[in-house]
């Protein structure tokens, strides 16, 4: 028999699990959020009852806390305090920064807690809906919660993976670089691109086939054989071009991302005079 979800946080995360377990069989039985729009969606599509943190907690067998990062503990203490965790019980949240022991409160009534991060970005609740199956996930916690995991991963037709607690933040730190970052790349590239007279509309449809290209060459090859370009030639004189180009702001940001690269290239096999040479340009301020 499915445990019976609750959950305390109805925001893109929150509305997705509710949804999605509810589709593979698990009874979503109560919802508490600050956002009433938010916990009314839920509601109306599982059927479950929209109540404060501590009354929706007491009714699940598996809690889901998926509030802010920063409210999560709080809300564990609160929830504590007013008597809606016990023991038998699972208490998980889905923060990709934080361990499973901010949830420390609800150990201490006997409840058994977890993380469980799924790797993808969601910017609004239809694409966290869209993208949650199908989805890795980072399992840290309880060992006794392992299996549960395993079970919701599965109905979720994902790929789970363990971390310990301690490697959490060099975790989110790489799918940070990965996901954040890599929008600020596509920021950077795309204001270069009108500077250059681009128009905005054509930009990105002429640099994607680029772009998926290149993911393409690091999946198949990794990323120091998939590297191309003026610093993996040790091409100087493009380079200097390039700072030429730019203003002093953005000549900041492309020399570090370049001294980066220059590494990267002196790993493929760059020559150790023309990687001197870049690293001279590249340490050079406007």
């Amino acid at each position: 028999m499915r445990l019976k979800v609750a959950v305390v946080g109805a925001g893109r995360v929150g509305t997705a699990l509710a949804l999605r377990l509810k589709e593979k069989g698990y009874p979503v039985v109560a919802v508490a959020s600050r956002t009433p729009a938010s916990a009314e969606r839920v509601a109306r599509e599982t059927g479950a009852s929209v109540l404060p943190a501590v009354a929706a907690a007491q009714e699940g067998d598996l809690v889901w806390i998926t509030t802010p990062d920063g409210l999560i503990g709080s809300v564990a203490e609160e929830i504590f305090a007013g008597g809606g965790f016990r023991a038998g019980q699972f208490v998980g949240h889905a923060s990709g920064a934080l361990p499973a022991a901010v949830l420390e409160p609800a150990r201490r009534a006997g409840a058994t807690i977890f993380s469980l991060h799924p790797l993808q970005s969601f910017a609004s609740p239809e694409l966290a809906l869209a993208r949650l199956p199908g989805s890795c996930f980072t399992f840290e916690g309880d060992p006794a919660a392992l299996p549960l995991a395993r079970e919701l991963v599965a109905a979720l037709r994902g790929e789970l993976f363990t971390i310990a607690a301690e490697a959490k933040p060099l975790y989110h730190a790489a799918a940070c670089v990965a996901s954040n970052y890599l929008v600020t790349l596509l920021d950077f590239f795309l204001s270069l691109g009108r500077r250059a007279g681009i128009p905005e509309e054509k930009i990105f449809p002429a640099f994607r086939p680029l772009i998926e290209g290149t993911l393409r060459n690091v999946g198949a090859v990794g990323p120091v054989a998939g590297l191309t370009g003026p610093i993996a030639r040790g091409d100087c004189e493009t380079i200097r071009r390039h700072k030429e180009a730019m203003t002093a702001a953005e000549w900041e940001f492309y020399r570090m991302l370049g001294l980066y690269t220059v590494a990267l290239a002196e790993r493929k096999g760059l020559e150790e005079e023309k990687a001197t040479a870049l690293k001279k340009i590249l340490s050079e301020v406007k």
